[in-house]
This record gives C-alpha cells, sequence and structure tokens, in this order.
C-alpha cells in the first residue's frame, strides 16, 4: 500500500488539512473555518482521512504547521509555518522566489532560496489592518460575506479611499462613509486597495523578486491581488491551493524527512 503524508495548517481563524501520496499528489483536503482552540483541526483531520478513503493508520507522517502547531497532539513533527508555505509554493512552483500570504491574523512576505528553503520575510502579525481579519470586519459592516468583496470590487465603476491604516478608525470611516450615502462597490475597492498598500509596504521592505505567487485566504479576492499588481509594479500569480498552501508544505515537509 503506497504511503500518506498528512499535513494540517491550524491556523488563527481556520484549520486545513492535505493528504499526499508519495508522488506529491494531493488525494484529499478540508477546510474548517474555525481554528486553534475549537474542535475545528480535529475536523479538518477527520474529514480529510473520510475523503481519502484512509484510516489514521495508513498516514506514514502527520505534520502540523500554522499558529496552532504545537497543539495537535497526533503531529509526529511539526514545521514553521513560514518554511511550510515556501515549500509549499516551491514544490508547486519551482521558479518562484517571492510568496505572499494574507491569513486571518497576518500577512507575511517570503523569499524563497535554494530547494524551496526559507531564505528571509517580513511580517505583519502586530495589527489586524492589511489581514483577512480587517475584511471581515468591514464585510460585517457593510452586511456582505467576505467572499462577496472581490466580485463587488470587481465591479465598482470608482474608488472611495479609505486613509486610515488602523482598523478601529477604518471601521468609523467606512461608517461615515456610509452615512454619506457613497456607492458601496466603490467603498469595497477602497476597502481592498487598503490591504493592498498595508501588503505591498511588507513586499517592498522584502525586495520584490519575480515570479510571485500569493497564497492564504485572501489571494481568493481578486480586488485585493488586482490592487497589489499595480502598487508592485509586477504580475501575481495565485497560488492554485491558495488556502491549503500551508498544509501542502507541511505535508510535503513530513515525506522529505520521512525519505531521509
Amino acid at each position: 500500500m503506497p504511503g500518506y503524508y498528512l499535513g494540517i495548517d491550524v491556523g488563527s481563524t481556520a484549520s486545513k488539512c492535505v493528504i499526499i501520496d508519495e508522488d506529491k499528489t494531493i488525494v484529499a483536503s478540508a477546510v474548517i473555518p474555525v481554528g486553534t482552540g475549537t474542535t475545528g483541526p480535529a475536523r479538518a483531520f477527520a474529514a480529510s482521512l473520510e475523503e481519502a478513503g484512509i484510516r489514521e493508520e495508513d498516514l506514514a507522517c502527520i505534520t502540523a504547521t500554522g499558529y496552532g502547531r504545537n497543539t495537535f497532539e497526533k503531529a509526529d513533527m511539526t514545521v514553521s509555518e513560514l518554511s511550510a508555505h515556501a515549500l509549499g509554493v516551491h514544490t508547486l512552483y519551482p521558479e518562484a522566489k517571492t510568496v505572499i500570504d494574507i491569513g486571518g491574523q497576518d500577512a507575511k512576505a517570503i523569499r524563497i532560496g535554494k530547494n524551496g528553503r526559507l531564505e528571509n520575510f517580513i511580517m505583519n502579525d502586530k495589527c489586524a489592518a492589511g489581514t483577512g481579519r480587517f475584511l471581515e470586519v468591514m464585510a460585517r459592516i457593510l452586511e456582505l460575506d467576505v467572499s462577496d468583496l472581490g466580485s463587488m470590487d470587481t465591479a465598482a465603476e470608482g474608488t472611495v479611499a479609505i486613509s486610515s491604516t488602523c482598523t478601529v478608525f477604518a471601521e468609523s470611516e467606512v461608517i461615515s462613509q456610509l452615512a454619506r450615502g457613497v456607492d458601496i462597490k466603490s467603498l469595497v475597492r477602497g476597502i481592498d486597495e487598503s490591504v493592498a498598500v498595508r501588503t505591498a509596504g511588507l513586499v517592498k521592505r522584502l525586495g520584490v523578486i519575480d515570479p510571485v505567487i500569493m497564497t492564504g485566504g485572501v489571494a481568493g479576492n481578486a480586488g485585493v491581488v488586482t490592487a497589489l499588481e499595480y502598487e508592485l509594479g509586477t504580475e501575481i500569480t495565485v497560488s492554485s491551493i491558495a488556502q491549503l498552501n500551508g498544509a501542502f508544505g507541511a505535508a510535503v515537509y513530513g515525506l522529505q524527512k520521512t525519505e531521509q
């Protein structure tokens, strides 16, 4: 029976699981929208096993990454989320040099070195502005689902700029703009652009080297991606497994360590 390798990314707002085979092909995956300290990790683990049609005993290695990686008791080993993201991107995009990852509570700019190793990084984990959490707060104020922001941005004919860099102040600013009766689509574009400006600052400090790959849940927001491309002056490829990239990288890490 072929060996299977599971990677679990225990994030602050979501739990992601990926199972790969010996060829690094994804055979199952799961995303549960709650993270560390909840039932999310166990549910993601169980769901991925069920989708793969295998048992826990069939797994050659279980590797945990992410904010809550040290809390997942079934893990055989752990790997930092930065290294997991670098390896995950390198496996799918061998030429990639720069990774932009915007998660629920932080944003990361990562430089990939030889063999997919983490070479350098800059991270924002002290402020919610420029993260998925910021978008969730803004979506709630606008009475929208966060998944709707990208399509509304694309449909906007103008931009209502958000000048505040703090989530709390930006929240007040958005409420004030709504009271003035501004176009919601244009306001959404302004919100997306504010995230892009914050993230672009991180990437510029690291240094932009093409090709650039974007991962994380926010990569699904086309408005943020387009604004980031404008801010950085370069094309960005959105990973085909953007939200699962950390878990995938953890699974590949487990495979490599087991083979060694």
